[in-house]
């Protein structure tokens, strides 16, 4: 897909998150806009899937790390065809496949279930381990928010990644400044996370503008360095495309309303041609 084909979805994917979460009534569209780019590059320049085959042994995986940042992660998966669109509506509905957090024993194209902040990262470990010890090339990519390396598994997950030289693996970090009870400064402060995660053997990105499609596609296509597992440390804005969300921590876990909704969704459609 052309760059500005992908921005456009972008921008698609971006109404449908708030479209979704409007509708259910309940989700977290903060974290879902601020990955959009992350999720969008890593799914359409990126990834060997086959929406035809979703369970091929030799596919790349994705483990969503933050789980409640589903509604962008369905969305992604929908137009990349591994279901239709239109299920998006039924987010968080009775006997939706599309639940709060991601099933992988209900929907296509889900790797692992996830939820329970920290544990995404240490599955994603395993599995790029489990296809170094089988000899097969498929790559692992997990994105987990900066407020959920405040957990101590996360840190112990690196250290085994770097220890194990899983270099089939990519580490997508959505780091917006903000968790659902504040600023991560005023939660629990990550100080200088570049140095901290390159001290646990990580090999480094960070990128000033995470919601810069470019600039993401040019770190996750910078060839990997041999023995260290890829980190992109990716700056970006919580509720990114909707100005009355932006860098807004009480949009981290609510709902618009239907005003809102529309206002938002005026806002992303004037933003077509820029």
């Amino acid at each position: 897909m052309e760059t500005r084909q992908l921005k456009d979805l972008c921008r698609e994917i971006r109404m449908d998150v708030v479209k979704m979460i409007t509708e259910a009534g309940s989700g977290h569209p903060g974290g879902s806009l601020s990955s959009v780019e992350l999720v969008a590059a890593t799914y359409f320049t990126q990834m060997n899937v086959d929406p035809a085959n979703p369970k091929d042994p030799d596919r790349d995986r994705f483990v969503l790390s933050k789980g409640h940042v589903a509604p962008v992660y369905y969305s992604v998966l929908a137009h990349r065809g591994f279901f239709p669109v239109e299920e998006l509506w039924t987010l968080r509905k009775l006997h939706s496949r599309l639940q709060g957090h991601p099933d992988s024993k209900k929907l296509p194209g889900v790797d692992v279930a996830t939820g329970s902040l920290g544990q995404g990262v240490s599955l994603a470990v395993g599995m790029a381990l489990g296809a170094k010890h089988q000899g097969k090339s498929f790559h692992v990519y997990a994105l987990t928010g900066d407020g959920e390396l405040q957990e101590g598994l996360v840190w112990e997950a690196f250290m085994a990644a770097s220890h194990y030289k899983l270099d089939n693996l990519t580490f997508l970090v959505d780091w917006n400044g903000l968790q659902i009870d504040g600023t991560n400064d005023e939660v629990m402060s990550l100080g200088d996370l570049n140095a901290k995660l390159r001290a646990f053997g990580l090999d480094v990105i960070e990128l000033k503008d995470g919601n810069d499609l470019e600039a993401v596609i040019a770190a996750l296509n910078t060839p990997a360095t041999p023995g260290k597992p890829r980190c992109i440390l990716a700056h970006t804005v919580k509720g990114k495309g909707v100005s009355f969300m932006e860098n807004q921590v009480g949009w981290h876990g609510k709902a618009p309303s239907k005003e809102q909704c529309a206002a938002a969704i005026a806002e992303l459609e004037a933003a077509k041609n820029e």
